[in-house]
């Protein structure tokens, strides 16, 4: 099993930074997926940013400029390092682990960026 504990979300005035962690625990693969999906009020989830094997990344047009994923060197920690934040970006954001066999979501955190 693996078990994700997300940190990090909180409120935060439109411009500022904020930075999400997530932590995995249990029988980690050294080839994954690791990523960062988020969901607003009436809106389905999307995807924010992803890390493959802990150096291919994408992102989100949205977001292209201003967010950065990275893990650390075990690849068993995503951050998701939010710049210039925008209201738009306010949403519950979940964490998502992925190998051959699992998939796996976190309990979501919540950002607020007021204007």
């Amino acid at each position: 099993q693996v078990q994700l504990v997300e940190s990090g979300g909180g409120l935060v005035q439109a411009g500022g930074s904020l930075r999400l962690s997530c932590a995995a625990s249990g029988r980690i693969f050294s080839i994954n997926v690791m990523g960062w999906y988020r969901q607003a009020p009436g809106k389905q989830r999307e995807l924010v940013a992803i890390i493959t094997d802990g150096y291919s990344r994408d992102y989100a047009d949205s977001v292209k400029g201003r967010f950065t994923i990275s893990t650390n060197n075990a690849k068993t920690t995503v951050y998701l390092q939010m710049n210039s934040l925008k209201p738009e970006d306010t949403a519950v954001y979940y964490c998502n682990y992925r190998d051959t066999t699992r998939d796996v979501w976190g309990q979501g955190t919540q950002v607020t960026v007021s204007s």
